[in-house]
C-alpha cells in the first residue's frame, strides 16, 4: 500500500498471477483548518488518518486473497464501515494495553521509590516487550511474505526518490530500510514517552493507566515531528546515529523481497504517482504480469 498527499493505492498479486490495483482519494483533515497543522497537533491527525488508510488497504487485500469480489466486477467489495471500525478499535486497544499500559503496572510491582527510576525502568520494560513482540512475529513462517512486502515498499520508494526508473531490478538495488517507516516511529513513541512520563513521576496505580492513555496522543504527536525532521534531512551525519536504533529495528520487519514482490509494490507507487499528478499513464513502466 502507498499513500500520497491526497491519493491512497493498493496492489494486490491474486491468485491467478495478475496484479489488481485499487486507488482512492484521501480528503485530508490537515487541509480543512489550519489549527489541524499546527506540530504535534498534525502529527496525531495524520497517525489517525494513516491507521484509518492501512485498515481499509487490509480489507481490500484480505477480500482479494480470498476471491470475495464479486464476479465481474473491477473493483473489490470493502469490508463495511462498522466492522472496519470494530478490527480497528481491537487493534488499537490490544497495542495500548501491551505496550502502553502493561509495562507501567509490571513496573509498579516493582520496589522502587524514585519517581526517575520508576519511568527509566517502565521505559526499558516497554521497548523490550515491543521487541520481543516484533522478534516473535519474525519467526512466524506465514509472515514472511507481510516483511517482504514491507521491504518491497521501502525499496520501491527509496527507487523513486533517488530518482531511478521503476523498475524491480533497479528497485531491488535500494536499501529496504526507510526513515519514515511506521516501525521506527512505535520505537520513538516508546522512548519519548519516557521523558514525557517523567514529569510525573511514579502516581498511584489507576493514574498510571490513565497518564499512559491520556497522554499517547502528545507522545505520537512528538514523535511524528521527529520523523518528519528526520525524513528532511536524511543526509545528516549525527540526526541518522541518533536515529539509528529506530532504523535497526526494520531489520525485524522488513526481508528481501523477491522481483514479483516488487513488481506489485511499484504498481501501487505508480497508481498514487499518476493521480497526484507526478507521472501520467504514458510514463507507466511496470507491465501487469499474469
Amino acid at each position: 500500500m502507498m499513500r500520497g498527499p491526497r491519493h491512497w493505492a493498493v496492489a494486490v498479486r491474486k491468485p491467478d498471477g495478475e496484479i489488481a490495483h485499487l486507488a482512492r482519494p484521501i480528503d485530508p483533515l490537515m487541509a480543512r483548518h489550519w489549527t489541524l497543522r499546527l506540530p504535534i497537533v498534525r502529527g496525531v491527525v495524520a497517525l489517525g488518518e494513516s491507521l484509518a488508510v492501512g485498515f481499509r488497504a487490509l480489507s481490500v487485500s484480505a477480500n482479494y486473497a480470498v476471491e470475495d469480489a464479486a464476479e465481474g466486477d473491477d473493483e473489490p467489495v470493502e469490508i463495511g464501515r462498522w466492522a472496519l471500525a470494530f478490527a480497528f478499535l481491537v487493534a488499537i486497544g490490544f497495542a495500548v494495553m501491551l505496550f502502553k499500559v502493561s509495562p507501567a503496572l509490571i513496573t509498579d510491582l516493582l520496589p522502587i521509590s524514585s519517581g526517575g527510576w520508576f519511568v527509566i525502568v517502565e521505559g526499558l520494560i516497554r521497548v523490550a516487550m515491543f521487541v520481543a513482540y516484533l522478534a516473535i512475529l519474525s519467526f512466524i513462517p506465514s509472515l514472511r511474505r507481510v516483511f517482504q512486502y514491507h521491504a518491497a515498499e521501502h525499496k520501491a520508494i527509496n527507487a523513486y526518490e533517488a530518482g531511478d526508473e521503476l523498475t524491480p531490478e533497479n528497485a531491488q538495488r535500494h536499501s529496504l530500510i526507510h526513515p519514515r517507516c511506521g516501525t521506527a516511529f512505535l520505537l520513538w513513541v516508546m522512548v519519548i514517552g519516557v521523558f514525557v512520563f517523567a514529569f510525573f513521576g511514579r502516581p498511584a496505580w489507576y493514574w498510571l493507566i490513565v497518564s499512559r492513555i491520556a497522554l499517547l496522543p502528545v507522545i505520537a504527536g512528538l514523535a511524528y515531528e521527529l520523523i518528519r525532521f528526520a525524513g528532511k534531512h536524511t543526509q545528516n551525519r549525527v540526526l541518522m546515529t541518533l536515529l539509528a536504533p529506530g532504523l535497526w529495528l526494520q531489520r525485524l520487519t522488513t526481508r528481501e523481497p523477491t522481483l514479483d514482490q516488487l513488481e506489485v509494490s511499484i504498481r501501487a507507487l505508480e497508481e498514487v504517482l499518476e493521480r497526484e499528478g507526478r507521472l501520467t499513464p504514458a510514463d507507466r513502466r511496470v507491465e501487469v504480469m499474469a
